[in-house]
């Protein structure tokens, strides 16, 4: 079973002579445990598709099939609850952090667990467990002002590996960072997808970034045109 699975998928904003065509015909496929890159300018329709993908943005045509599930077919289909379907099957990493300034780094991980039934304790076993992953365990305490940029960066991909994910969805996830502390979040977005075996997919403008991926999609003016090995 593929984690993700789009076809012929577009996204058209206005009608008549204020149409734009930000996502036209796009195909592809991703398996558990793949990483890749969807790679172009500010523009080119990058983060359009992303968050049709994380069933954000609604389609205008084409399907959207998530973990085996059809959620989009020219439009949403009816009856799908698609705030469940995010919660339980989505992890979202975006360019700033986003977390919660009065939220420690524990509680930050811990509020998605908790939105998911899961228990204090659950969550909070959980939540440590992932910062001590992320080389975050003497961070818990630490409120978002208190942390680096990359530290608070991690924080964020804990939340967003908080409910075990098939996919995790990360739109320009280094764009705020250094080189160094982006290239350490693309390595561990890496070892997510193979440990977890979880498809990540990152949208990016930088080539450095991609060192490794397995695949690279190149999107300009809304189509992908070119797609190559990592």
């Amino acid at each position: 079973m593929f984690a993700v699975e789009i076809a012929h998928l577009t996204k058209v904003y206005g009608q008549g002579e204020t149409k734009v065509v930000a996502i036209a015909d796009a195909s592809f496929q991703v398996v558990p445990g793949e990483l890749i890159a969807i790679l172009g300018p500010s523009g080119s329709g990058k983060t359009t598709l992303l968050t049709s993908i994380g069933l954000i943005n609604e389609p205008s045509q084409g399907r959207v099939v998530i973990d085996g599930q059809l959620l989009a077919d020219d439009g949403w289909l009816p009856g799908v609850d698609l705030k469940r379907v995010r919660r339980e099957k989505l992890g979202f990493i975006f360019q700033h952090h986003n977390l919660i300034p009065f939220l420690t780094a524990l509680e930050n991980v811990m509020v998605a667990l908790e939105i998911n039934g899961h228990s204090r304790a659950a969550a909070k076993a959980r939540a440590l467990e992932l910062l001590a992953a992320l080389n975050l365990s003497r961070r818990p305490h630490n409120y978002p002002a208190a942390l680096s940029g990359g530290e608070a960066q991690r924080v964020a991909i804990a939340r967003a590996l908080a409910n075990r994910p098939k996919v995790i969805l990360a739109d320009e996830p280094t764009a705020a960072l250094d080189t160094e502390n982006g290239k350490n979040v693309m390595a561990m977005l890496k070892q997510i997808a193979v440990e977890n075996r979880s498809a990540v997919l990152v949208v990016t403008h930088d080539q450095r970034m991609v060192e490794g991926f397995d695949r690279i999609f190149e999107v300009r003016d809304g189509r992908i045109v070119k797609e190559s090995k990592g």
